[in-house]
């Protein structure tokens, strides 16, 4: 059951975990687990036998630094992996726990449902080999509705499309919108047609935490979303 969802950190020996910041594990069933530890991301291997589990004591990461809280954070999650001995899985929560049964971390199972929820575009494939962040002072949104609608603002105008998903695969119809024109911010109307675009080029999609890319059958990026918990 491990390797069934990716899990989003929801507390951290009791505390949670820093705004704006995400911790994430993903077991594969190679005995691998990884994610982001908050700033970095991380990696190393794992095993189980029954409700015992242990990690691996080679640990590799990303060498990003961020603000003394984050990493502080970082480093304590980190040395909770090593110290955890057992875990248990109850409905959608994962929790690891010490020698002593003390809970060391918990986490939530995250849904790769897609119906009913809304994202912000952080970048998006041109289409010519690039990858970009949108325009500053503009705004991409993903919205999923539970029939099969796509749909959001495009950055100038309002688009809609339809969707279809099946397990990590997802295929987005040609959109349609309406015709506002505008000419501020520079660029704003080829970002728009240039993301829509992509979006028909999406054939996988994965949720991690309140973030998802989706990416073509050969793995390059279509689009990077983080999620919008509030729309």
């Amino acid at each position: 059951m491990l390797t069934d969802s990716p899990w989003l950190l929801i507390r951290l020996v009791n505390e949670p975990p820093l705004p704006d910041t995400q911790i994430t594990a993903e077991f594969d069933e190679e005995g691998r687990v990884g994610g982001s530890s908050g700033c970095n991301s991380y990696g190393t291997s794992y095993t189980v036998d029954g409700n015992l589990i242990e990690f691996g004591e080679e640990m590799i990461g990303t060498l990003m630094a961020c603000p003394d809280p984050v990493m502080e954070q970082e480093r304590a999650y980190l040395e909770v992996l090593g110290a955890a001995a057992t875990f248990e899985i109850v409905d959608d929560e994962l929790t690891l726990f010490d020698p002593n049964e003390n809970a060391l971390a918990r986490y939530q199972a995250v849904s790769q449902d897609l119906a009913g929820t809304s994202w912000e575009v952080i970048s998006y494939n041109t289409g010519t080999q690039a990858v970009t962040s949108v325009i500053i002072g503009t705004e991409i949104t993903a919205e999923f509705s539970e029939d099969g609608t796509l749909s959001g603002n495009a950055s100038c105008n309002q688009y809609s499309a339809t969707y279809e998903t099946d397990g990590d695969t997802i295929s987005i119809g040609p959109a349609v919108m309406t015709e506002i024109f505008c000419s501020e911010p520079e660029g704003v109307m080829d970002q728009e047609s240039r993301y829509l675009a992509a979006l028909e080029t999406a054939e996988i999609y994965k949720v991690q935490g309140l973030n998802m890319e989706m990416r073509t059958s050969e793995g390059s990026l279509v689009a990077s979303f983080k999620r919008i918990e509030n729309p």
